[in-house]
């Protein structure tokens, strides 16, 4: 989760809050359209997977808890 905040945060300079778990990101415009793809590939990355971005929807992405849970955690 550290990595996805930092990134919010260098693309956000000026925010200086807190972004917890449950931040809606979409709504708060934390992640631009504009560095969307760089988003994505952040995370595959950090999963180690490729993500396809024709299956995605925006609510995949609404919060870092969101984000965690449907890339991140492995799928027992």
């Amino acid at each position: 989760m550290d990595e996805i905040i930092t990134w919010i945060r260098s693309k956000n300079p000026e925010l200086d809050g807190e972004i917890s778990g449950d931040t809606d990101l979409i709504e708060s415009r934390l992640i631009a359209s504009i560095s969307f793809l760089e988003f994505i590939s952040l995370l595959e990355d950090l999963s180690g997977k490729s993500i396809d971005v024709g299956s995605l929807s925006v609510d995949d992405f609404r919060t870092i808890d969101r984000i965690n849970e449907n890339f991140l955690v492995p799928v027992a």
